[in-house]
This record gives structure tokens, sequence and C-alpha cells, in this order.
């Protein structure tokens, strides 16, 4: 397939491998790394920051397609990976951290349960655009049956086509493995509300209790039977370096895989980080969440090996039920969290990975004080434990992509010489 390739892309897409190399062997990543062992073991250390990017709208987006040389459509996607790493390390300068590799994945497929929802959408949907949808399960005992499983393929020839493609271009400076994910969350509430809505999954609580636990039941079956399926087909990769895990967060982490795991072995749900969250039950009381959800989700939560929780939704009123998870090791503390709460919840044990709210880099009003004064509550609030700053869910910038890199240099002057 690379002989269809203009040879303008290839030199190019080798030339890009080669920068990714130079840049993962800078001494910079090296510290980072170790910061972020550090930082997962509760061995001291500095407070690690970090920021996306990839769902700015803007015109004046922070990394634009005009930078991309290639012109096979093909190319100029691996291109942007490359350009990818090259923003975080010389524009962003966050606590990403650069790798000698190229990860690539198995990408495998998963079907529905049977049913669809009927989507509409608003005029502006092409961005961030508002949208309704007309649930296909409207009488939970009528149409329970419609549901069924879902099945899971991997079209594993093409797959290793594709990689050997990869390989043939520039495996000789930049190898590439498989590194891969294939869900975002455990979380369960989020598929529920797609079948039957959000306001009648809270109503069911109320007026069909045992038809709701019989859909969470099915689809923690459900989830349970995909996780099986990957165990059994060699599909999990590791996630425990330079992998996103958790609504934000670096995976770095000693503590994976299990212990009587060797090289060449498949990984199994054990070995793995897995993020959990319930943002839709956000107005759900904990004794709510606690009988319908919370259930649920250990049942899966604890098979594997480490636990990130949490997204956007505040979590301090249901601490003391996620406390209960046996391998909570991250959790989220959103802009609306109360921080003073979570602080003390948190202690040294589990990570503070606290978000600040996107709003202060978004609009037409760039107030460094204000951000630095934010910053410097949430680390006095959190003194004594391990904090990490996390600035997602930027759609824009107000056409300004310099304020992103600028937030982060803002983070690190406020928690210099913090004492974790």
């Amino acid at each position: 397939m690379n002989e269809t390739l203009p040879p303008h892309d290839r030199e190019i897409l080798r030339r890009r491998a080669a920068r990714r190399v130079d840049l993962a062997h800078d001494p910079v990543n090296a510290e980072r790394r170790a910061a972020w062992l550090k930082h997962d073991a509760g061995s001291g250390g500095r407070t690690m920051i970090l920021a996306e990017f990839e769902g700015v709208g803007d015109a004046a987006r922070p990394l634009p397609d005009t930078l991309l040389e290639c012109t096979d459509p093909w190319a100029r996607a691996v291109e942007r990976s490359f350009l990818r790493d090259d923003y975080l390390f010389n524009v962003l300068r966050d606590d990403h951290v650069i790798e000698p590799w190229f990860d690539f994945s198995w990408g495998v497929k998963t079907s529905d349960y049977g049913v669809q929802a009927v989507v509409h959408n608003g005029d502006n949907a092409a961005y961030l655009g508002a949208r309704r949808w007309d649930p296909p399960i409207t009488d939970l005992d009528r149409d329970f049956d419609k549901l069924h499983p879902r099945t899971f393929t991997v079209h594993r020839a093409g797959v290793l086509a594709e990689k050997t493609r990869l390989e043939d271009l520039f495996g000789d400076l930049l190898p590439v493995r498989f590194r891969c994910g294939y869900y975002w969350t455990m979380g369960l509430t989020i598929v529920a509300i797609d079948l039957i809505g959000l306001e009648q999954l809270m109503l069911y609580m109320f007026d069909n209790p045992a038809g709701l636990h019989r859909l969470m039941a099915f689809l923690r079956d459900d989830h349970l039977a995909f996780m099986q399926w990957l165990e059994r087909e060699g599909l999990y990769s590791l996630n425990n370096e330079n992998d996103y895990i958790g609504s934000g967060s670096m995976g770095y982490s000693r503590a994976l895989p299990a212990a009587d795991w060797r090289p060449g072995q498949p990984v199994r749900t054990k070995d793995l980080w897995v993020l959990c969250e319930s943002q839709e039950t956000v107005g759900v009381g904990p004794d709510q969440f606690e009988e319908f959800i919370f259930p649920y989700q250990l049942d899966l939560v604890s098979r594997f090996g480490r636990c990130y929780y949490g997204c956007c939704e505040p979590v301090n009123n249901r601490m003391q039920i996620l406390q209960r998870l046996p391998n909570l090791a991250r959790i989220s503390v959103s802009p609306w969290a109360d921080e003073a709460r979570m602080a003390a919840l948190c202690g040294t044990r589990i990570v503070y990975s606290r978000k600040p709210n996107p709003a202060q880099i978004s609009t037409a009003v760039f107030d460094e004080d204000a951000i630095r004064a934010g910053l410097r509550r949430t680390l006095d609030t959190a003194r004594g434990c391990r904090v990490e700053l996390i600035m997602k869910d930027v759609h824009t910038l107000h056409e300004q992509p310099a304020r992103l890199p600028r937030w982060v240099q803002l983070a690190r002057e406020c928690s210099a010489g913090r004492n974790d």
C-alpha cells in the first residue's frame, strides 16, 4: 500500500517519526515520567499539570490543519498524531510524556442492543449542538425483550495489514505497537439513558424499581461479556504508561500490571486502569445512587486493577459510597465539587484530580489574577493531598490559542515549591 503513497508524504512521515524519537529522548520526559510514578505511588513529588486541546472548535485552533504537509488523507491522519506530540512538548509544555512508540489499535467493533434511538439535532449540531432523542424503550416491562446483548468483532487481517504498512514506512525508526482501549467508561448510566431516557431513569427508581434493576443487571452482564471477550481474544493492552486514563489523567503506575503477569502473556482486566462515572445521575440522591447504580458499577470495577472515578459530576455527596470501591486510586474533583470535603475524604490515599472551570480561559476576558486565585485556592484547600490539575472540556479559547499554554504556565507558577 505504501507504493501508492506520494514520495513527498513518505519523506515527511519518516521525518516526523524521527522527530518523535528525538523528542522522546529529551531528559524532560524522564523527569515527567518519574514524577507521574511518584504521584501514583504516593511517595511525594510535585503537582501534576495537564491540559486538553483537541476539543477546541475555534477558527484559530491550537493545532491547525495548515501545519500538515502531507497530501494523502491517510498520511495526513498519521502526520497529525506526530504534530500533536510536537505541540504538547514544545508549545503546551504540560506534563504529557512523549514516548518512542507509535501506538496502534485493534479497531474492535460492537453492535447495538437491537434497538436505536431517534435523534433530533439542533441547527448547530455540527459543533456542540443541542440534541434530544426518542428512547427506543418506552415501557421497561413491555419493551424489555426488544433488547439483546451486543456482539463484538475484530478484523484481524485488515488491522495487521495496516500495522505492517506503518512498520514498512517508519518501523526502523519508530516501533509500532498495539496500545489501545475499547471503551471510555464502565459507568453504565450513559447507555441506560440512551435506551430509556434521562427522566425515565430517575422516575423508574420510584415507579418501577424492579424494572430498573433488571435493566442495570442486563447492562452490567453485557459489559462483563465484552470484558471477557477482550480477554479471551487477547485484545487488551496495558494502560500503565503514557496512556489516557480516567477522565483526563495519565496511566503511569508501578501498581499495574498485577504481580503475577509476565511480558508476553495476555493482558487481563486486573492488569488495567478503568474509568467509572455517572454524570447523568448528578441530580439523584446518594441513597438512590447506592441502590440502583453503584452495585452494578462495583461488579465491573472490582475486576480491574485500579479505578479512576468521576468526570464532570460532583461526587462529594456520594464519596462515602465510592470509598467502598476496593481499587479506587484517583477521583475527579469537578468545577462543581465541594473542594474542602473532597480534600478531607481523599487525604493521601486517593489522588485529588482537580478540573478547574474551563470558563476561566474561554470567555472574552482572560483574567490571570482570577486564574491564579482559583489555582491557589485549590492548592491550599488540598494541601497534603496528591493533586493533579487538569484543564479539560475546553471548546473555545476565544480565538486565542496561546491562552492554553499560558494557563499551564500559571498552574506551574502557583504550584511551584508545593510540598505534596
